[in-house]
C-alpha cells in the first residue's frame, strides 16, 4: 500500500501527522500538488508537483493509484474515483469514505453546489478542530495497523 495526498488543500497539521506515520510505518507517502511544498527528508516521503489546472492533481493521483492504496482528500468526487478503482479514501477530518457512504456524500455535495450556484450562501466548513485531528490520526492508525496484520 502507498499513501497519496491531495496536498493542495490538505491542512498542515494533517500533513505533519502523515509525515510521522510514514516514517513510523515505513510506508511510501506522496504529496501531489500544483504548487511547491516543503517535505521533510525521508525515503518514505515524496512530493510531486503537477501543472496548474482543474483536477490535474486529482487525475495524477487516480492514474498512479493501485488497488489498496490510501488517498487523503477532502475532494468527494476524487474519493469516489479512488473507491471505484479499489483504493481507500480518508478525509482530513477522519471520515473514511466507503462504497456504502460515498453516494450520499456525492449527493449532498451536488445539492450544496446547486444551492451555492443559485445564490444561497452556504458558508464553508468549520475550522479543523482538535477532535478532527484526533479522529484523523486514529483512523490512519487503524488503517496502518490493519496493514501490518495482513
Amino acid at each position: 500500500m502507498k499513501i497519496w495526498v491531495d496536498a493542495d488543500a490538505c491542512p498542515t497539521v494533517i500533513k505533519e501527522i502523515l509525515f510521522r506515520a510514514a516514517v513510523r510505518a515505513k510506508i511510501s507517502t506522496t504529496l501531489v500538488a500544483n504548487h511547491a511544498l516543503c517535505v521533510p527528508p525521508s525515503p518514505y516521503i515524496n512530493f510531486m508537483q503537477v501543472t496548474h489546472g482543474f483536477d490535474v492533481a486529482d487525475n495524477e493521483i487516480v492514474t498512479r493509484l493501485n488497488t489498496g492504496d490510501l488517498v487523503i482528500t477532502a475532494d468527494i468526487p476524487l474519493a469516489a474515483e479512488v473507491i471505484e478503482k479499489g483504493g481507500q479514501a480518508l478525509n482530513p477530518r477522519g471520515e473514511l469514505y466507503t462504497v456504502e457512504n460515498i453516494k450520499a456524500r456525492l449527493t449532498m455535495r451536488d445539492f450544496m453546489d446547486s444551492l451555492r450556484s443559485s445564490g444561497v450562501n452556504t458558508g464553508g466548513p468549520p475550522a479543523l478542530s482538535q477532535a478532527n485531528r484526533k479522529a484523523f490520526a486514529n483512523q490512519l492508525d487503524k488503517i496502518l495497523n490493519k496493514l501490518k496484520t495482513e
